[in-house]
């Protein structure tokens, strides 16, 4: 007999899922992002740092605009533990965790596929929170354990997203599946909460509680979301039958339920030959080279050739992920809507919103070059070119859940590893192009470069992307049958009866002859009920 908690019939089991997609995004990116912030004080500069040269010497000279609060802070620190780490150290430390997520990106979802999304998010993210709290443990022991332990919270955080998107293809009915995806982007706010909660922790508290916080709050999460969340409404405990059956029924054959039985290989082959996915990859690529080029080229460029340092001023460094984070929303309820009246098709509304996704921001990116010397309107258009992008929800970010939402974790992590390559191409771009000087002549070939890639990308897509499923994500019939014949016997399963495919009388007894979720073949008798599921023997 199931348990039965009243209060899971009020708050759907699918948005508690998705509060915990949104909050599994905004702890990741707290366990990554803190390092930037907690280094300056980790490793305090005591030498006055000179002004680069700017084309617009009323912006440099203007102490209001350029006053660099953390300098003050620094002074404050003194009497702290501090390091004396050089350049050199300290970018290692850095990077130490890119190059982690981007070895187990490739891995990951196909791994999130076959031991469980659930599984692998619970102790990954566990990994990361514990080693954050032990952080400044091996900071003390030599700066080469430090660069270990933010390799492996790297090589942990490789796992989080592939499988998250693995999880919304069981979890995410086609008409709600845009806010399901919008949730993924909780990482942008998790990034303005940290870049928020670490200066006051580090002023009163010292800079090891800048990351003492959030390992903690990342080992709470990890209780909540193991109690709260489950790989498939199948396999969820308290879920009302109606939830189940709802979900099941939207989603439809394309998904196989999750269960043990159930786990096979993704084919590899038929993936990496697939027009449709190498369509999608591209576009993703394209997504991620305009993002990095964003959050750090536009940044650097504001900085250097407007001489206004814009990572000192907190709100405004915030302003382009709160943007992507609000206009993420808006698009994904906009496209869910979109589904539900069945307005046009899926493929033509994929390619569609590119205009915003990618196209736009690529506009933004080059107009970028040419505002001369005004900040404001600098920082405005960084700002409009990731919130404009916050339609990736309805193009690359989901795109892979409709080719083959079976394997959808496989999908997004070879795309997210590939794209991630960007973030190492991007900064070797800018210094070929800067290298004898920060002019705007220098920087406009940088973001024309940039938006050349986003534009092309979408082009592409719009060409031979398609939202079409693929024939690869169904399971072959000799591989349900070798399934069958290695199951046990005595293997029980309780599946909801709204699954299964009838073709009898209804008048007592029912002859089912049909597939439930892709997996079992019952061809029986079964007795006529007013319960909501039924056990089959296989």
């Amino acid at each position: 007999m199931k348990m039965h908690i009243p209060m899971f019939d009020v708050v759907p089991a699918r948005l508690n899922v998705g509060v915990m997609l949104f909050l599994a995004c905004w702890v990741n990116y707290m366990l990554r992002v803190n390092m930037s912030v907690n280094i300056i004080a980790m490793v305090p500069d005591d030498h006055t740092a000179s002004t680069e040269n700017s084309e617009c010497k009323a912006i440099a000279t203007n102490d209001s605009l350029l006053r660099d609060d953390a300098a003050e802070v620094r002074q404050e620190m003194k009497a702290a533990n501090t390091y004396d780490w050089t350049a050199q150290q300290q970018a290692y430390i850095l990077s130490s965790y890119f190059w982690g997520y981007a070895i187990t990106c490739l891995v990951s979802g196909t791994a999130a596929e076959l031991w469980g999304p659930r599984n692998v998010v619970f102790y990954t993210m566990l990994v990361s929170a514990v080693l954050t709290i032990l952080t400044p443990l091996t900071a003390n022991v030599h700066y080469l354990m430090l660069v270990a332990a933010r390799f492996v919270i790297g090589l942990a955080g490789g796992f989080i997203f592939p499988a998250l998107h693995a999880l919304v293809a069981h979890w995410a009915p086609p008409a709600e599946k845009g806010k399901f995806v919008s949730a993924l982007l909780g990482g942008s706010i998790g990034t303005v909460v940290t870049w928020s909660l670490s200066g006051p922790l580090i002023e009163n508290f010292g800079w090891s509680w800048a990351f003492y916080v959030p390992g903690v709050i990342g080992v709470v999460w990890c209780a909540f979301w193991w109690f709260l969340v489950y790989d498939s409404p199948v396999l969820h405990p308290r879920i009302s039958e109606a939830e189940r059956r709802y979900i099941i029924e939207a989603i439809g054959d394309k998904v196989q339920q999750s269960s043990k039985d159930t786990k096979i290989v993704p084919p590899f082959k038929e993936i990496f030959t697939s027009f449709p996915f190498l369509a999608m990859v591209i576009l993703h690529y394209g997504n991620n080279w305009g993002l990095y080029f964003a959050m750090t080229a536009a940044p650097k460029f504001v900085s250097s050739a407007l001489g206004f340092n814009l990572t000192s001023a907190g709100t405004l460094a915030s302003l382009p992920y709160l943007a992507r984070m609000i206009f993420s929303i808006i698009f994904g309820a906009v496209g869910d809507r979109i589904v539900r009246q069945n307005m046009v098709s899926t493929t033509y509304m994929r390619k569609f919103f590119c205009l915003f996704s990618h196209v736009l921001p690529g506009l933004l990116l080059i107009g970028l070059g040419y505002t001369g010397c005004a900040p404001i309107l600098s920082v405005a258009l960084i700002t409009f070119s990731m919130g404009s992008n916050g339609a990736a929800t309805l193009t690359n970010l989901v795109n892979h859940q409709d080719l083959a939402p079976n394997f959808a974790g496989t999908l997004y992590g070879i795309a997210n590893g590939i794209g991630n390559t960007a973030g190492f191409v991007t900064p070797l771009v800018t210094a070929y192009f800067t290298k004898h000087g920060n002019g705007f002549l220098e920087w406009r070939p940088v973001f024309l470069t940039g938006a050349s890639l986003y534009i092309a990308s979408a082009l592409y897509f719009m060409c031979f992307g398609t939202a079409e499923t693929q024939s690869w994500n169904f399971v072959p019939e000799d591989e349900r049958n070798k399934r069958r014949s290695a199951a046990s016997n005595d293997t029980t399963v309780t599946i909801p009866v709204a699954t299964i495919s009838s073709n009898g009388n209804n008048n007592g007894n029912s002859k089912a002859n049909g597939i439930i979720n892709g997996n079992i073949h019952s061809n029986g008798n079964t007795s006529s009920s007013n319960n909501n599921s039924i056990t089959v023997k296989t």
